[in-house]
């Protein structure tokens, strides 16, 4: 463990310059460079949008961003992982649809990704107004650490004379107060970016309306407005949402919402339009809290999608890669299958891996599940007094593409919804694909029932036909459940990323965390600190996989094994380090890291990951 002893925080590297072959978003077209940003605090943001942890950093910048708008500017710097969103208009969708207001760089060939030696999405680096790279923090929560950073980089800079405010030296910003972020021009549409679909009893439709932060009441027709629920901004009150998106009948008729960015879950009165909160707290879980109890006292982490299934709520908590269930008779929450660890795993409930589930859909004995990040479709399923978890179709974090056929080699990437349908098959709303596909039990086949949706998230059934969630397409499309299959070109895809070179044997594995400034590890109860490694193939480590307190660890190759995947999982947790305050603030520190090695005869004898430290 790197944590005990303080290095100088002027480590005097000069920041690389920022490139990238997609461009520049949200600068009204201007291209900016470093030398813009001189005399400015510039954090950058890597980042890709299938990544629900980089979703949550997005919104813990949001207070940073806003406090010191006068002198910080981030940066977000889009490096995709699937495919799909190396496409310009993907991210220029999910730049909007996640309320995105900075300047974002478009780099789909991950060269300004390269250039900083960024291993894992998210990653935040900061850059002091000279230009020069200050901090460096993956994963989330480093929101104070960065809060405190900034005001030192402030009073610093501010001193020295180096400290730059207004914007007016930019080009085309004369007289501008206004910063480098220019918003995008809005678009009319009914919709934008919803989520999820419900039928409702009287024959007509609500819709999670993501980006506008309302639920929307559609006719039977499926595209006329009835009603709007919610006003419209981004809020944790009585008659506000914040990025809703799954939605649940209860058996006694009130609608569930998942109100994924509040940590919450909501219930909705069609008959009364009232609104209340019935899980959640509005903040993120994080590692170490309580994992059930009262539903109203237990924080929950991003809920994503809702299904009613074995006389409970299940809920699909993408943003810890688990499945938690809510009782309404009792008012409680529990976790019910996942460990929080990311990747895909088996076995009973508890012992399970996901990774991002973000589709529920109840069916008979099964509940099948939406696991976005390994691109698969899977179900839970009672196995004697508790639940079992299955896979049907997919393999892993890191393989993904567009391939029909028998379910043991069929692909999917990234699927976001998943409906049961009336012949016990089950269609996938296989996104980044913009696909409907179908996974048929009885025979273990994959098909593909439509094509050309822009990022489908959710269907649902409308007499004999089915209704998609066209996300990008603003819109509900509706389709006849077609009798035969489309046929498709198979393709299949591995996240490339560059493979790290380290020797065969022995290898040393680093996790870097030293303590934000004005903060001390918390070992008031036992170790603050927690690691996990495992690989793809399990071959490849001889010793060292499981888990452990401290955060280095002597890992052992295995012989014959020539490439593959390190899964590392690090968490750490510090407090305020003031010695006059009884109860200090706490914060936890988390990064999931896979890190594709090739062993070679050259290569290296220990692989450092930065979880929170500084430069050099």
């Amino acid at each position: 463990m790197n944590a005990a002893s303080p290095s100088p925080r002027r480590a005097r590297v000069r920041a690389p310059e920022l490139i990238g072959k997609g461009g520049w978003l949200n600068t009204g077209g201007t291209e900016l460079t470093l030398a813009d940003l001189r005399g400015r605090i510039v954090v950058l943001d890597f980042w890709t949008f299938c990544c629900v942890n980089c979703l949550h950093v997005l919104d813990e910048l949001r207070e940073l961003e806003e406090k010191h708008r006068d002198t910080l500017v981030i940066i977000g710097v889009h490096s995709p992982k699937f495919v799909h969103e190396a496409e310009h208009q993907a991210v220029v969708d999910a730049v909007e649809r996640y309320g995105v207001e900075h300047p974002v760089l478009d780099d789909p060939e991950l060269a300004t990704w390269k250039q900083y030696a960024v291993r894992a999405w998210p990653t935040l680096v900061v850059i002091d107004p000279e230009g020069y790279v200050v901090a460096q923090h993956a994963g989330e929560g480093h929101a104070h650490a960065l809060e405190t950073l900034v005001a030192e980089l402030e009073a610093e800079h501010e001193a020295k004379g180096t400290l730059r405010r207004g914007w007016g030296y930019l080009p085309g910003r004369s007289g501008s107060g206004g910063g480098p972020y220019v918003a995008p021009e809005p678009v009319a549409t009914d919709l934008r970016f919803p989520g999820k679909a419900l039928p409702l009893p009287g024959g007509t439709f609500l819709v999670s309306d993501s980006t506008r932060h309302q639920l929307v009441e559609l006719a039977a027709d499926a595209e006329t407005v009835v009603r709007r629920i919610g006003t419209g901004e981004r809020g944790f009150g009585p008659d506000t949402f914040n990025e809703p998106q799954g939605l649940a009948l209860l058996p006694g008729g009130e609608v569930v919402v998942a109100d994924t960015v509040n940590h919450a879950l909501r219930a909705y009165d069609p008959a009364t339009g009232e609104i209340t909160t019935i899980a959640g707290t509005g903040r993120q879980w994080m590692q170490g809290q309580p994992t059930s109890g009262p539903a109203l006292g237990v924080d929950l982490s991003s809920p994503w999608d809702v299904a009613w299934f074995a006389d409970r709520l299940w809920i699909a908590m993408a943003g810890v890669h688990q499945l938690w269930t809510y009782d309404p008779a009792t008012g409680t929450v529990e976790a019910a299958a996942g460990t929080t660890n990311e990747g895909l795993v088996d076995g009973p409930a508890r012992e399970a891996w996901f990774a991002q589930p973000s589709g529920l859909a109840a069916a008979g004995d099964r509940l099948w599940v939406a696991d976005s990040e390994t691109s698969a479709l899977r179900w839970v399923e009672r196995d004697g007094d508790g639940f079992a978890v299955r896979t049907a179709v997919g393999t892993g974090l890191f393989d993904f593409g567009h391939r029909d056929g028998d379910a043991a080699q069929a692909l999917f990437q990234h699927p976001l919804g998943v409906t049961a349908l009336p012949d016990g098959s089950v269609a996938v709303c296989d996104t980044y694909n913009h696909a409907l596909r179908r996974y048929d039990p009885a025979t273990g086949e994959v098909t593909t029932l439509a094509t050309d949706l822009r990022e489908p998230s959710g269907a649902v059934l409308a007499d004999d036909d089915i209704l998609v969630v066209e996300s990008a397409r603003h819109r509900l499309t509706r389709l006849r459940l077609p009798e035969e299959a489309v046929r498709v070109e198979s393709v299949a895809h591995r996240t490339q990323r560059a493979a790290t070179d380290v020797a065969p044997g022995r290898l040393r594995l680093d996790v870097v965390f030293q303590a934000p400034a004005g903060q001390k590890l918390d070992t008031r109860y036992g170790p603050s600190t927690r690691l996990l490694v495992s690989s793809t193939p399990p071959e490849l480590l001889a010793e060292g996989a499981g888990a452990g307190t401290d955060l280095g660890r002597d890992l052992v190759l295995a012989d014959g094994v020539t490439e593959g995947v390190l899964h590392v999982s690090a968490m750490a947790a510090s407090c305020d380090d003031d010695p006059a305050n009884e109860y200090p603030a706490c914060h936890v520190h988390q990064q999931d890291w896979g890190v594709p090695v090739r062993v070679t005869g050259g290569g290296a004898d220990r692989l450092p990951l930065v979880l929170a430290g500084l430069d050099g």
